[in-house]
């Protein structure tokens, strides 16, 4: 894959600021005429750096204003224990990210609810129940500094 140009990065940077602008906003923020602002947009699209378009929602708007990351560890490492640790994860409707990661822990993971009320029935009844885990540990977010999507 050829790196991105200039013009491609602020394609980008523009599409992330604000994912609605029509091709001709786009073009005259990013320097070019419609044409080849639309031809540079969906080779991106169809090389898959921008993978799709989607709405930022107010988590308090929705019931999920309370984030919670867990790290959790499994008791064992194999192939099967994974898929259905993840498995299990993917099923959980509370569960917005999962992260396999490298350290102490194998996975990072972020539970979105309503507020600790709902995230105590989560880990109490879903993320304990999981298979093969170990130990989980919670850190509740008190408030977000940066979040760029």
């Amino acid at each position: 894959m050829a790196l991105l140009d200039g013009i491609d990065r602020r394609i980008i940077d523009e599409l992330r600021a604000d994912g609605r602008l029509t091709v001709n906003d786009l073009a005259d923020r990013v320097g070019l005429s419609p044409s080849p602002t639309l031809r540079r947009l969906r080779r991106l699209e169809e090389r898959h750096v921008i993978r799709g378009y989607t709405a930022i929602v107010d988590p308090d708007a929705i019931g999920r204003g309370f984030s919670v990351w867990v790290t959790a560890r499994l008791a064992v490492g194999d192939p099967e224990a994974q898929d259905g640790f993840e498995a299990g994860l993917a099923a959980l409707d509370a569960v917005t990210e999962v992260h396999h990661v490298t350290g102490d822990v194998d996975y990072l993971v972020r539970v979105d609810v309503e507020d600790l009320a709902a995230y105590d029935h989560v880990i109490r009844n879903e993320l304990a129940r999981l298979p093969d885990q170990a130990h989980i540990t919670s850190y509740v977010v008190t408030s977000t500094v940066t979040e760029r999507r």
